[in-house]
């Protein structure tokens, strides 16, 4: 039997990235940061505190901020640029795209109030879509970190990268899923449990809620592995397929909507490689309302009971 299952909350990854901006921005010299007039919001305001003469709050304009993102990495720099995922994602697309993705320019696109656990802000305000629309974006690598630790060193780790990166960050405090010492690298997810009837593979917040649905199964005699996916772009199919061979059944979590994300970047995986039963548990397909963000992950099914319920489902299926 697994060790119990501790909810021990850390900070908002969103918080986690502005420490580990700020960090870099005292070792590297090169590195810019720009903002879209939510530099409270995203937490690029510690850098600015810092480093005044390396931070520019571009207004709400973010084509332009992209644009101009574009332009310094080509004069050698390396432009961090923040904003809400929806602003960034939605009204920027085209500059990512021709600023940023068709020249590998070596920008780093890291957002915050990702998914719908932005709360009372509203669908305007949440992003349920900007997975689906980067990972489309040849060249980019796309992240969804899970809880501090992991968000620290994939956003340090992205510096060393030489082209463009997407991280998406959150509002809410996140629970702590990993310990400070574990090693993260893009495109390798993390087994954080092991198991033989089904595996539950989650990103984002939702990592916590598969390890909470993989002891709720454990109690009726199902035995499940959880793969944290941080990165979606690269997938590390390797691991997936790995375990979807040792289990036969695989269910993914996401906080966004199952088109184009997580679900749909392990369904193709599978149906390649090591076709198994398979259950997409995420917003199905519609936008989010006002509300608490307790009430709207329940509502929208978000939740570790939900994720068991899709485990028996595909567990049922291998039969």
């Amino acid at each position: 039997m697994e060790k119990a299952l501790e909810k021990k909350m850390g900070l908002a990854t969103r918080d986690a990235y502005g420490q580990a901006l700020a960090e870099l921005g005292r070792v590297n010299s090169k590195i810019i940061v720009l903002d879209g007039d939510l530099s409270a919001s995203t937490k690029t305001n510690l850098f600015a505190k810092e480093f005044p003469d390396r931070f520019f709050n571009v207004g709400v304009a973010e084509a332009n901020l992209v644009g101009l993102a574009g332009g310094l990495a080509q004069a050698g720099k390396i432009p961090f640029i923040s904003s809400f995922a929806c602003f960034m994602v939605c009204r920027a697309y085209d500059q990512l795209r021709m600023a940023v993705a068709v020249p590998h320019a070596n920008v780093k696109v890291v957002t915050s109030h990702g998914g719908i656990s932005v709360g009372e802000d509203g669908a305007s305000q949440q992003s349920i879509e900007d997975v689906a629309l980067m990972v489309s974006m040849p060249g980019f690598i796309v992240a969804v970190p899970s809880d501090e630790h992991c968000t620290r060193a994939l956003v340090k780790q992205a510096v060393e990268i030489k082209g463009p990166v997407y991280i998406r960050t959150g509002r809410p405090k996140a629970p702590l899923v990993h310990e400070a010492t574990t090693s993260f690298s893009f495109g390798k997810g993390i087994l954080l449990r092991k198991g033989k009837d089904v595996t539950l593979v989650a990103n984002g917040l939702m990592v916590f809620e598969a390890l909470w649905a993989a002891e709720e199964l454990e109690k009726s005699g199902l035995s499940a592995s959880v793969i944290d996916m941080h990165t979606v772009k690269p997938l590390d199919e390797d691991l997936l397929i790995a375990q979807a061979e040792a289990t036969g059944a695989v269910v993914t979590a996401e906080e966004h909507q199952v088109w184009g994300g997580l679900g749909a970047a392990v369904a193709s995986a599978l149906g390649r490689k090591c076709p198994v039963p398979q259950e997409l548990v995420g917003i199905q397909d519609t936008y989010a309302e006002s509300g608490k963000p307790e009430e709207l992950l329940e509502k929208y099914g978000l939740t570790g009971q939900r994720i068991a319920e899709a485990a028996r489902r595909a567990i049922q299926r291998k039969r």
